[in-house]
């Protein structure tokens, strides 16, 4: 038998109580641990359904633009995205918990609208068909769309929507076919700084000031790359003027706008005005968009009856007083020519482009533009504003020399402006 004196007594029992607290504290800390790991895996998943949703939108929009291509080269662009997007979503859904789900048509759909539109795109004809498959694979994106922005339940309830998602695809078209405007523009070299004078830091406070009409501004830094510029400041106030020529490059004005007691038509005059009073005239509106009070007006060049969608500004306007708080003319800096474009006579008109367009469109107006092309050049093309069969608004791209359809943009049109996507 061990005897324990009263000394050795009370040290077991100290030892005990701190090995009890360290016991309870490795508990606690396990918990926490434990408990940042499930926060951490429970966003993740969250993040993964977000980007599949985005995925899944992407696809819904480039399938409503294939069914009106009338062209197998834009088709073929279309299909591109459409496979990345697909390819996108499939990635997202591996990241989710959901290897009992068995979601087999969620991903032949994800499959098969990539490689159908591509199959399609090497078609001597696209039928009648060939059009109302598309339009049964944009139906089914529309449901999954809805479906994923819908079930938008916390962990762990992450994969609710799902079921429902995958029982929607009972009347899945078996598909028989062969086979399994942008920011690159602004790496170009800025136009309107070329061969442009060198002004004084003096000369640039001044031009900051005349544009803000903020007085006192000092400057915060120098921005070298493109467009090396004078950077100035006061409060929440904020314009760059560039070291060549002394063009504005930005301003950015940060204010609370008090309710909207102007019109988008009136937002877009004083806009226009204070274009003009930078001795900016040659410019056209195209769409605006209103948010927070704050109206987003993008103005394109023109020259002649061409409109110059590369040659972009666009400006900020508040809706309480009328004042322009904001301005990007990057755009403009750097494709606008001073100069003016050496444009020519198209090849072809307007009704003979016209005859490129798909037959399930209505025309209600066409005008000549230069829109950007994905290697930083310009296409010269007919703007053909378009009606679909259910009404929705297309803008369709047909090339002035050549016919090809270089581009489709569907126009999202609500109470707060016009849209391209």
């Amino acid at each position: 038998m061990i005897y324990l004196t009263k000394r050795g007594l009370a040290r077991l029992v100290a030892f005990s109580a701190a090995l009890i607290i360290a016991l309870t504290a490795l508990v606690f800390l396990s918990n926490a641990e434990a408990e940042d790991a499930k926060r951490t895996l429970e966003i993740n998943y969250m993040r993964a359904k977000e980007d599949l949703s985005r995925s899944i939108e992407n696809i819904k929009v480039t399938l409503y633009k294939a069914q009106y291509s009338g062209s197998h080269e834009l088709l073929n662009e279309l299909a591109v995205r459409l496979n990345n997007d697909a390819m996108a979503a499939k990635a997202c859904i591996s990241q989710l918990p959901a290897p009992d789900m068995n979601l087999v048509n969620t991903n032949k759909f994800l499959s098969q609208v990539g490689n159908y539109s591509k199959a399609l795109s090497v078609k001597e004809e696209i039928t009648a068909e060939d059009r109302e498959n598309l339009k049964k694979l944009y139906d089914y994106a529309v449901s999954l769309s809805e479906s994923l922005w819908n079930a938008n339940s916390p962990p762990p309830n992450i994969t609710d929507g799902f079921k429902e998602l995958e029982d929607s695809f009972s009347d899945y078209p078996m598909l028989i076919y062969d086979g399994p405007f942008s920011d690159h523009i602004m790496q170009k070299e800025p136009l309107m700084l070329k061969n442009a004078r060198i002004i004084s830091l003096e000369q640039a406070l001044e031009i900051a000031e005349k544009a803000s009409g903020v007085s006192s501004l000092t400057l915060i830094t120098e921005e070298e790359g493109r467009m090396p510029s004078y950077v100035f400041g006061r409060g929440n106030t904020t314009v760059a003027v560039t070291k060549q020529g002394g063009y504005i490059v930005y301003m950015l004005g940060n204010r609370t706008v008090s309710g909207e007691r102007i019109t988008a038509a009136q937002a877009t005059a004083s806009a226009k005005k204070y274009l003009e009073r930078l001795g900016i005239n040659e410019v056209t509106e195209t769409y605006y968009e209103t948010r927070d009070g704050l109206c987003i007006i993008n103005f394109a060049a023109v020259q002649g009856d061409v409109t110059l969608y590369t040659d972009l500004i666009k400006v900020g306007v508040a809706m309480d007083t009328g004042e322009v708080i904001s301005m990007d003319a990057r755009g403009w800096l750097v494709n606008h020519n001073p100069k003016g474009r050496e444009l020519t006579e198209p090849l072809l008109t307007a009704e003979e482009a016209r005859a490129f367009l798909s037959p399930l469109l209505t025309v209600a107006s066409a005008k000549l533009c230069l829109i950007p092309s994905d290697g930083m050049n310009e296409r010269f093309c007919y703007e053909f504003k378009c009606s679909a069969e259910d009404g929705r608004q297309i803008l369709v791209y047909i090339n002035a020399d050549t016919g090809r359809e270089e581009q489709i943009l569907l126009l999202e049109i609500s109470r707060n402006g016009t849209l391209t996507v």
